[in-house]
């Protein structure tokens, strides 16, 4: 039988978007429960995680650009803004809370699943800085690096069960699934 899916609750209610997306992709309680597994070997490389996530950034012109931007919560001045500067280790800071976050929740009630939204919201006019509108391409690419280096890290794990990996895998697969149309959502 067909299940019947009402497309504005999907552009209005972000707990009937995520369950459809989470029955499409089968991510399951399971998969949390992975998540915050696979958060004890993780964790411990967030700063390692994080400084490449940024050394990546800072590789390219255009999303170099967008750090360079002066922040709403930061005091420093745009050109002060190099890979140590205030504004930066605030950046960072934000990245390693998130990647704390997404693996340590046991619950995903709406609370988190706003808080999931949002992380695509500030990076918009929407509800971010008015000076700051990063394009979805940049974030997209930003998601698919980041989950790139969660997977290679796990994969490169020594004395992890096998079957953990895998799972852990498909958990990362999915949550950014996720994750990548909350941040969509902000650009329709």
């Amino acid at each position: 039988m067909t299940e019947h899916i009402d497309k504005t609750r999907l552009l209005t209610d972000i707990r009937y978007r995520f369950n459809y997306l989470s029955r499409f992709l089968h991510f399951t309680h399971d998969d949390i429960v992975i998540l915050n597994e696979i958060s004890k070997i993780i964790l411990p490389l967030t700063s390692v995680i994080v400084d490449t996530v940024y050394r990546k950034l800072f590789s390219f012109d255009i999303t170099k650009q967008y750090l360079l931007l002066r922040h709403c919560c930061s005091d420093s001045h745009p050109n002060d803004s190099n890979f140590y500067s205030d504004a930066i280790e605030f950046r960072k800071n934000m990245l390693s809370k998130y990647l704390h976050c997404i693996l340590t929740q046991k619950e995903w009630d709406d609370s988190f699943l706003e808080y999931l939204s949002y992380i695509g919201k500030i990076h918009t006019f929407n509800s971010g800085s008015p000076l700051i509108h990063v394009d979805f391409i940049h974030i997209n690419a930003l998601c698919g690096f980041l989950q790139s280096i969660l997977i290679d890290k796990l994969c490169k794990s020594e004395n992890v069960d096998q079957n953990l990996k895998q799972n852990g895998i498909q958990a990362i697969i999915k949550f950014f699934s996720i994750q990548n149309d909350f941040m969509r959502s902000h650009y329709e």
